[in-house]
This record gives structure tokens, sequence and C-alpha cells, in this order.
């Protein structure tokens, strides 16, 4: 039997589907589903509605699947919007599967509701498969986003994380301090690399105030980095001192062989900027 008579009965229960949805949500579980804001409500249902407008389509005789762009951007809107995204994933997933159920409804509904037998056990197999395979394949692209949307937040916090590791603070015009605290390994010996040479390099800085002092300890690559942070600052025009070495980290570069002769190095900030007349 051809899809056009489910097709136009689940076209025009889109609403309806909408509203049975929402009223019997759970709306004790954490996320967007609780929300009590009737903006953030009608935005919900919007949402919602959205999604049976298109997944009605895969009854469509014309369509063949949910291969539609138009899905896929609601798919990816879901996925970036701010609501679903502080919203547990499994809950999101759970949802899904409520609507398929709903569907699964709709088609014995609409079976009861023809009179005659031209639907037969093999028309409505077919059709609850296509119910299960399409929301299947909705949960599918969803994860993707939603993964691709985790990756990306996930890397601007670290992005955020490492320049926050290593502040840059102008104390005057072309005088800049780069206090250094907490452990310090590769990862982020390197990304306080490239970060310190661009920000010096974009702010005219032609001198730096490195301060070590809130450093417990630098491994021997650490160690490296920062003699090689200091000779790249040198070819861009930058003068760098050091202040707050340990014993530890002076005993580390001793053993690496590293010189800091052509380096002032002073035993804490505050002789350092004396040095250069500046203070707090």
């Amino acid at each position: 039997m051809s899809n056009i008579g489910l097709y136009t009965f689940l076209k025009s229960k889109t609403m309806e589907l909408t509203e049975e949805w929402y009223k019997s949500l759970d709306k004790s579980q954490e996320g967007v589903y609780s929300s009590t804001n009737p903006d953030q409500i009608e935005k919900l249902k919007q949402q919602n509605h959205s999604f049976h407008v298109l997944f009605c389509e895969l009854f469509n005789p014309v369509k063949n699947g949910l291969q539609d762009e138009v899905f896929a951007e609601w798919i990816e809107s879901i996925a970036n919007d701010h609501a679903h995204i502080s919203t547990p994933f499994s809950n999101i997933i759970n949802e899904f599967f409520r609507t398929q159920q709903q569907y699964l409804d709709e088609i014995s509904t609409y079976v009861e509701s023809v009179d005659d037998d031209t639907i037969t056990i093999t028309d409505l197999t077919k059709w609850n498969k296509m119910i299960v395979q399409g929301v299947n394949e909705v949960i599918l692209a969803y994860s993707k986003q939603n993964k691709k949307q985790a990756d990306y937040t996930l890397n601007a916090q670290k992005q955020m994380i490492n320049e926050l590791s290593s502040p840059i603070i102008q104390l005057a015009p072309h005088t800049a301090l780069l206090p250094v605290v907490g452990e310090i390994d590769t990862h982020r010996a390197k990304m306080m690399f490239d970060h310190t040479l661009q920000h010096c390099s974009e702010q005219f800085i032609d001198t730096l105030f490195i301060d070590l002092s809130g450093v417990p300890v630098i491994d021997t690559m650490v160690a490296q980095q920062i003699f090689q942070l200091i000779k790249g600052l040198r070819l861009i025009g930058v003068q760098t001192s050091l202040s707050g070495l340990r014993p530890e980290i002076a005993q580390t570069a001793v053993q690496l062989g590293i010189s800091f002769s052509d380096i002032p190095i002073h035993a804490t900030l505050a002789r350092a900027l004396e040095q250069k007349q500046l203070t707090y």
C-alpha cells in the first residue's frame, strides 16, 4: 500500500504530537526539559514541532528517507543549542525514544481508523521498521553532531586555560610581566612559548619580566623550553629578565649546561622591578 495516506495522517498530527509529548514529559529531569521559563518552554515546543514536521517526510512518497539538508540543520541547531548542551546526553536520547513510541502508537491508530482491508501486516511491519530506522538515523546524526560540539567546546576551554596559565600583564608602555604559577609540563611550556611570542610581538613589548617564584619544580624538558622562549624573545627584540629561580630549577639548568650568563637574574620580582624603576 502507498504511504500517502499515512503521510497525510501524520502531517495533520504534528502539533498534537508536540502537545502530547510535552504534557507527558518528565519535568523533574535535569536540563532543558525542567525549565519553567515560558519563553524556553515555547522554544522547546517549537523545536519539537519542527522535528515532527521534518520526520513525517519519512513517509512522503516523493522523498527517500531523512537525508534532507533541512533535517541536518535541525539536528545541528539542537546540538548547538545552549539549553540542550547543558542537558545530560542520556536525557535527550531518551526523549528521542519516547518520540519513537509516539509514532508507533500513531501508526496503530491510523491502521484502526482505516475501514477497508487495504493495509496488510506487511505494510504495518514496514512502517514500524521505517520509524525505528528513522529514529536510529536521527540519534546517530545527533550523537555525531553532539560530539563535534563537545570537542569544539573542550578545545575552546583548553585554549582559554592555556592563555590564562600564561597571562602577560602590561606594567608600562612596552613593558610586561609573565608570572608563571604552578607545575609546568611540556604541553603548557609549548603553549606558553607560542602565546608569549605572539603577545609580545602584537603589543610591541621590548621588556619582559619572567617570574618563576610560583613554580615548584621544572624538569629538564621544561627548563630547555623556557631557555628557548628567552632566545625566541631575543630574536624579536624583547629583553627578558628572570626572577624567583628556586635552587632546584637552578640545579636543573646547570645539569643541562644552560647558561644564563647573558640574562639578568634577580632573587625576587620586586628586585627586578626596582632595577627597572618599576613598582606595582
